[in-house]
């Protein structure tokens, strides 16, 4: 994706500090609060930023559409068990997708469903 990239993402919750806290302990993000907006803000440090594009599919076993945001994580099986004690309910445990890359998907506590993605070496 050469123009017009995806640069932001924003997560609508029940209970943002909630969430906010979820994630910090969960990725150790550095989660920063603007008074003005009242946004929590999760910096991306060029030197750090590894956002690769995206892909588009249609609908198989799903009723509704959806977006959902990869968390790339070292140890998919640990890092789900992590989540699943922060409070996370995993609605797909890891599985392989390809030889080279394994996903889980998962609520954060306020609902919303994210991913993680581990890529083999």
């Amino acid at each position: 994706m050469s123009s017009n990239p995806i640069v932001f993402w924003e997560l609508a919750s029940h209970n943002a500090e909630k969430s906010v806290e979820f994630f910090k302990k969960a990725f150790g993000w550095q989660i920063d609060y603007d008074k003005e907006t009242g946004i929590h803000y999760i910096p991306i440090l060029k030197e750090e930023n590894k956002f690769s594009g995206g892909g588009v599919f249609t609908l198989r076993r799903a009723k509704l559409p959806f977006l959902t945001l990869y968390i790339e994580v070292e140890d998919i099986d640990k890092t789900a068990k992590q989540l699943e004690q922060l409070g996370a309910f995993i609605v797909e445990p890891p599985i392989d997708i390809t030889p080279r890359s394994r996903i889980c998907l998962f609520n954060e506590p306020s609902g919303v469903t994210f991913a993680l993605i581990q890529r083999k070496k």
